[in-house]
């Protein structure tokens, strides 16, 4: 069996009671009051209850603990150095759709570092997690990034509006946090996006680096505007010289 540290523990029993309004509401979509955040940005009752969730139950233990969060943005405690990382749904939209790819987020940082990362895809029913130096697991299986170093047997994602490479093999998905949790475990080979936020690639960043891949630093970005690059080692450079002009 795995050892996780007891940090990484509170956020797996936060996610599935989480995950339980999530699964339901999503098999009553059509029943949803749903507010529009944004030109196709939607915020749902959903969003609301699972964040609500996720920091009662994270701060329970873990009381000073600070907050980050999609929906209600920065809760400052007492420990400003340890900082609990929020994306109730990641993939709002294909939730709002019916379409059954999206993921509960949660990152911890200490001292300014992602320290443990987890993504779970409730419908699915994948957990994706990871601490650091301590390695990237689904459900208790070890994550390798994919080893495939010919660029055109490699299949890339962004989320970028109009994104087209014809000499890339292109994957849009709607979800940047699973995007992250596949290029970790080899199904995807890379994903990059630009200006997305913290709490999308928090998690993801740490899984693909755990993983044994390379993800670009991050911490030079502002926490809403980051261009992020993530692959395995085999085709980082050969992404980055097809991404020159994006």
């Amino acid at each position: 069996m795995i050892s996780i540290s007891s940090n990484l523990n509170i956020m797996i029993k936060a996610v599935e009671k989480a995950s339980k309004s999530v699964i339901r509401d999503f098999g009553e979509i059509e029943k949803l009051q749903v507010s529009k955040k944004g030109p196709r940005d939607f915020v749902t009752k959903t969003d609301r209850n699972v964040e609500k969730i996720l920091i009662e139950e994270l701060s329970k233990i873990k009381s000073n603990y600070s907050f980050l969060s999609e929906e209600i943005g920065k809760i400052d405690n007492k420990d400003r150095e340890n900082i609990w990382i929020i994306d109730p749904i990641d993939g709002t939209t294909n939730f709002l759709h019916g379409i059954p790819h999206f993921a509960i987020c949660i990152a911890l940082e200490s001292k300014k570092e992602i320290v443990s990362g987890l993504i779970y895809d409730p419908i699915k029913d994948e957990m994706f997690y990871a601490e650091k130096n301590k390695g990237a697991y689904l459900n208790n299986q070890r994550l390798r990034v994919s080893n495939k170093n010919l660029i055109d047997e490699c299949l890339f994602s962004s989320n970028n509006e109009g994104v087209k490479f014809s000499n890339l093999n292109m994957r849009l998905s709607g979800c940047a946090a699973l995007d992250l949790a596949y290029v970790a475990s080899g199904r995807l080979d890379g994903f990059f996006h630009n200006k997305i936020n913290i709490w999308d690639v928090a998690s993801g960043a740490l899984l693909v680096k755990e993983a044994g891949g390379i993800v670009n630093d991050l911490d030079k970005f502002n926490r809403t505007n980051i261009d992020i690059r993530a692959s395995s080692g085999a085709i980082y450079d050969k992404m980055l010289e097809n991404l020159k002009n994006f």
